[in-house]
């Protein structure tokens, strides 16, 4: 068939099916060449391999999305592409894939690359896939059509709840997003739920899907006559109504049409996507509700909830609706799964009849917060205004924390933490946000962690508009200054030490996280890591477990988990001195550095310093570890491959001193047995080394914590991260040292050391399993070279060896080069100092 010809598509899917599918579909076309028909309602679009549409490959020629961004406005870019405007999309930098319109005999296909479309003065472009047709060009608005447009409107009428304090809080409901409610059971979520609803549909007069899978349609029924009379809930599911009741009954029978109930038992996610754009002028939609028990009557509960939520995500984009869903949880780890828009978590107060609610922005942390009155007799909540501010004094308030001084700052900066203001570096907006949160929360501990980052802002501030929120948060900053407020430190100009660290492994001191790291990177950053890393976690069919919860982290396997575990070498030889020995480094900073002195006896020779690129995320290509939560699986005959997790072992013998134990540093904290805790990797390891007779036998398992094994949840950010470094190390300069920075926080990241640094993980087995991974590929590389007759006098952390050598002769088990698990090779000799090393 001839280029440009039209190819008919192998596959067609409807476009939440392909959403979900999204991933796999992308790798068909790459790989295959396979293209899928994608329809949505009237649009019509080909997600195609690169080779139907070469002009993709042009960078910036067409708008491009990374793959997991396209996945959540998926529907918005069908849309456009179906209208005459290709949507490429990206692995990284890397486009993949392309969303075309389906009139494929549009120059769109043609294999000469397309410059991209020219928009006049006045907006309007004419779309290639429409060139020399009769057609009306497609409208595009300029960013000043848009301005005014913005500007000369009035304020957006968002639905809202009827509660004014907490709409206050949340800013009503807003198109677009997908809000949870998440409440423990019989915690009142579906009344909130309910709120909503009675709100747009019986006193807006708008039409509301109220999907239910909780509650019956004679319950919902129940309730909201309970609500709107005062009447009593249970006497109403008696069926006994007084005179009034029953005439508001019938006044609500004249509104039914614009509440619309599905009740259905097989209700799921997919079924509300596809009724929904059937619903003439709808203005909101709920679902009443996620289960967090697995039901198996029930389609929307246990481990299906991740994928639903995705696909309301979707729908409230595609029709630019509120959605509202109720979950019956407040677990964070189940919470950080379904990755909402909006949050709104209810909690107990001290008064039995009053519950908090906490407005939670995804990737921005809290927003707001108010309080209710639960009246569950009559199947309501009432309004009992916005929660106070830290230090107000009211019932029910967090601890009073902070100056009189901070407060104001944390007020003055709140447009811009709102994000109703923009202009504000993201640094100095995270640290910014984080007091607001800690001032709120009553968090001492947070506030006093943030105080150093606080005082750098306060005490060089970046440039701010000449409006009226500038000017109020300049001036609170400066009055932050002056304050000179009771235990605040001067900033520390050099606390940084003048940048990352030296190398992207991860090595860096676990407090230099800070306040905001946990954030989800800007676009125009080099490398966003933490994005990958997230998305590569949540793109996992075995759903995984990132976050524990913070009440279960002081038992089960928890505890037992450390640092040491990682197994890193602190090994040398020894017949070889090893001396400490003062070093001042190029930023003045006074340091120690290791001299090694090796004997005679070893012959003529050099230090080669081995230094392994990318250790930490090298591993991450294949790390051995339980993506969901360790059970006690006790002693163990024998290792299990298809498990993973953590185990007790007695500590091997081992004989050799031309080598470190291949537990590293594991070793060195026995408990009262002499048995110590290893990860996978390091039974893996273990297993091997008996196998090839370095080692008599496998240890004793005397307990264990396992889950189902996986070797593949980060290998699709180490795909990432080695593509990325093979693109920026040739650049180096600022873009190669951001990438280096960003990588190192997202790793580090998944088992932040202080308890109060956020992060969107709390895997301490999966931080450990990494490392040690990492460790034991250095022992392995290191010892075949040992094995080949190199010798060996040093090996520390996961890539740093030291052989005594022949001048320029690396051992040839090393590969020199700059890419992931290859290795630069510096010579010393003998009597000289080694310049790097551990601070």
């Amino acid at each position: 068939m001839s280029q440009g010809q039209e190819r008919p598509p192998e596959t067609a899917k409807s476009a939440t099916e392909a959403r979900t599918d999204l991933f796999t579909l992308v790798k068909a076309a790459e790989k295959d060449g396979v293209t899928t028909l994608i329809h949505k309602r009237d649009d019509r679009a080909l997600l195609a391999p690169l080779d139907r549409f070469p002009a993709a490959r042009q960078p910036g020629a067409f708008p491009s999305h990374v793959l997991s961004a396209a996945q959540k406005d998926f529907g918005a870019l069908i849309s456009r592409a179906a209208h005459g405007e290709p949507q490429v999309l990206r692995r990284g930098r890397t486009p993949v894939a392309v969303l075309l319109p389906v009139d494929t005999n549009s120059a769109f296909h043609s294999s000469d690359p397309a410059a991209p479309p020219a928009a006049s003065a006045g907006g309007a472009v004419n779309s290639q896939g429409t060139q020399g047709r009769a057609s009306a060009p497609r409208r595009l608005a300029t960013l000043g059509d848009t301005i005014g447009s913005v500007l000369s409107s009035a304020p957006a009428s968002g639905l809202t709840f009827g509660l004014p304090g907490l709409d206050a809080a949340t800013g009503g409901l807003q198109p677009g997003l997908l809000t949870l409610v998440a409440a423990p059971p019989a915690g009142g979520g579906s009344l909130l739920g309910l709120a909503a609803a009675r709100q747009t549909a019986l006193t807006d007069g708008r039409k509301v899907l109220y999907s239910a899978s909780g509650p019956n349609r004679a319950d919902i029924f129940r309730r909201i006559l309970a609500a709107e009379t005062g009447g009593d809930y249970p006497r109403l599911k008696q069926g006994r109504l007084t005179e009034r009741e029953q005439q508001v009954a019938e006044r609500l029978r004249q509104q039914a049409s614009v509440l619309l109930i599905d009740d259905g038992s097989d209700l799921t996610a997919e079924a509300i996507a596809e009724t929904a754009p059937h619903v003439e002028d709808l203005a909101l939609v709920v679902v009443d509700r996620l289960q967090a028990a697995h039901n198996a009557r029930l389609p929307l509960s246990g481990d299906r909830l991740p994928d639903a939520s995705q696909a309301l995500a979707t729908l409230a984009r595609t029709l630019h609706v509120p959605v509202l869903a109720v979950v019956d949880s407040t677990d964070p780890a189940l919470l950080s799964l379904l990755d909402a828009d909006i949050t709104l978590t209810l909690a107990p107060t001290d008064d039995p009849s009053k519950v908090q609610v906490t407005v939670a922005e995804r990737d921005f942390g809290a927003i707001g917060s108010a309080y209710l009155g639960l009246d569950l007799l009559h199947a309501r909540f009432l309004d009992a205004g916005p929660a106070p501010v830290a230090g107000a004094g009211r019932e029910g308030s967090a601890p009073s924390v902070g100056t009189a001084v901070e407060r104001q700052v944390a007020e003055a900066a709140l447009p811009y933490t709102s994000g109703a203001q923009q202009g504000l570096p993201a640094a100095v907006t995270h640290v910014l946000a984080a007091l607001r949160t800690a001032l709120a929360g009553g968090d001492q501990q947070a506030l006093d962690d943030l105080r150093p980052s606080l005082a750098q802002v306060a005490t060089a501030p970046p440039p701010l508009p000449e409006t009226v929120e500038g000017r109020g948060l300049t001036a609170a900053l400066h009055a932050y200054v002056s304050a000179a407020a009771p235990g605040q430190p001067v900033a520390d100009q050099t606390a940084a030490d003048g940048g990352p660290a030296d190398d992207e492994d991860g090595t860096e001191r676990e407090q230099e996280l800070r306040p905001g790291d946990e954030e989800d990177e800007p676009d125009s950053t080099p490398f966003p890591a933490l994005k990958l890393l997230k998305d590569a976690v949540g793109r996992s069919k075995m759903h995984p477990i990132k976050v524990i919860r913070i009440e279960d982290r002081e038992s089960g396997p928890w505890p037992l988990i450390s640092e040491h575990m990682d197994g890193e070498p602190r090994w040398v030889h020894p017949d070889v001195t090893s001396t400490r020995v003062p070093f001042i480094r190029a930023n003045g900073k006074r340091v120690r550095r290791d001299q090694l002195d090796v004997p005679a006896g070893f012959g003529a020779g050099v230090l080669c310093l081995i230094d392994r690129n990318g250790s930490y995320p090298s591993a991450c290509s294949a790390v051995p570890l339980a993506p969901n939560k360790l059970l006690h699986t006790g002693p163990l005959a024998a290792f299990d491959k298809a498990s993973a997790g953590i185990y007790l072992i007695d500590i091997p013998q081992w004989t050799r001193t031309d080598m470190p134990h291949p537990l590293g540093r594991i070793i060195d904290r026995p408990d009262a047995q002499g048995r110590v805790w290893v990860t996978t990797p390091h039974i893996k390891h273990l297993e091997r080394l008996v196998r090839d007779g370095h080692l008599a036998a496998m240890p004793t398992i005397h307990d264990s914590w396992t889950g189902k094994a996986n070797e593949s949840l980060f290998k699709p950010f180490y795909a990432a991260a080695r593509q990325a470094r093979m693109e920026l190390v040739q650049a180096g300069g600022e873009p190669y040292k951001a990438y280096k920075t960003r990588l190192s926080i997202a790793l580090r990241l998944l088992w932040p050391k202080r308890q109060e640094q956020k992060s969107p993980f709390w895997r301490p087995d999966w931080r450990m399993s990494m490392v040690a991974e990492a460790s034991v590929r250095h022992w392995t590389t290191a010892f075949k070279a040992v094995q080949e007759g190199h010798t060996l006098i040093a090996l520390r952390n996961v890539d740093a060896a030291v052989f005594w050598t022949p001048d320029h002769t690396p051992p040839a088990t090393y590969r020199i080069g700059t890419g992931f698990g290859e290795v630069k090779a510096k010579y010393i000799q003998p009597g000289e100092m080694i310049p790097e090393g551990d601070d």
